[in-house]
């Protein structure tokens, strides 16, 4: 596991097809260490914080593998933190990584949260309108840890594996639960016994899994 590049970037508004977008997708790699608390990096920021940031989704974390394929898909090669991720990360793709692992990046412990969910602002950035349906059918999501332990992080910081959630429910589980095998009950069950999940997930979950019982 490495951390190939930290990545902040306050919300900013765009021009996009003659309409004016305020985003905080747009992130710049940094060479210094930074303060990271509870609910970011230090000089980071999110536009809706609706939808984005808060303990649950402190920080993104993008697999540096992923980019590959995109950049085949697309024909072009792709800017740093296109997806909008604080860490891009080599060796901890969606397959590898479970729902409450913990990990220490230095002084700092985080814990996986959730999957990242794309939205409509990672179509504009790609000027790709299928962009965010794309990546929840590949499942190249990328996710979210929250913070346990604030610190400072640099580029030069390690990621260590301190924990491994028991539940053993991968990220790329989770979005194939989500996303594409909607209807299994078994398997909406075995996210929701997951303790470390988010919220929002658990929020979405309780409600699907209401329906399904009907």
């Amino acid at each position: 596991m490495q951390i190939t590049s930290i990545n902040v970037g306050l919300p900013q508004t765009i021009a996009y097809r003659g309409k004016e977008l305020t985003t905080g997708i747009y992130k710049t790699p940094v060479s210094s260490s930074l303060f990271v608390s509870k609910i970011q990096i230090e000089g980071d920021g999110q536009a809706d914080l609706t939808v984005h940031g808060g303990v649950d989704k402190a920080i993104c974390v993008y697999p540096e593998e992923h980019y590959a394929y995109w950049e085949t898909l697309r024909g072009y090669k792709l800017d740093v933190a296109t997806f909008g991720e604080n860490l891009t990360i080599r060796g901890l793709q969606e397959h590898e990584v479970r729902i409450g692992d913990t990990f220490a990046i230095d002084e700092v412990i985080v814990q996986v949260s959730q999957p990242r969910q794309p939205c409509h602002k990672l179509a504009k950035r790609m000027d790709w309108p299928e962009a965010t349906l794309h990546v929840q059918d590949t499942g190249y999501t990328g996710y979210y840890f929250r913070v346990l332990q604030e610190g400072r992080i640099s580029p030069q910081s390690e990621l260590r594996l301190l924990a491994r959630d028991e539940a053993g429910v991968t990220v790329a589980y989770a979005n194939q639960i989500k996303y594409h095998d909607k209807n299994n009950i078994e398997g909406v069950k075995r996210v929701l016994g997951v303790e470390a999940l988010s919220t929002s997930w658990k929020q979405s979950f309780r409600k699907r899994l209401a329906e399904l019982e009907v």
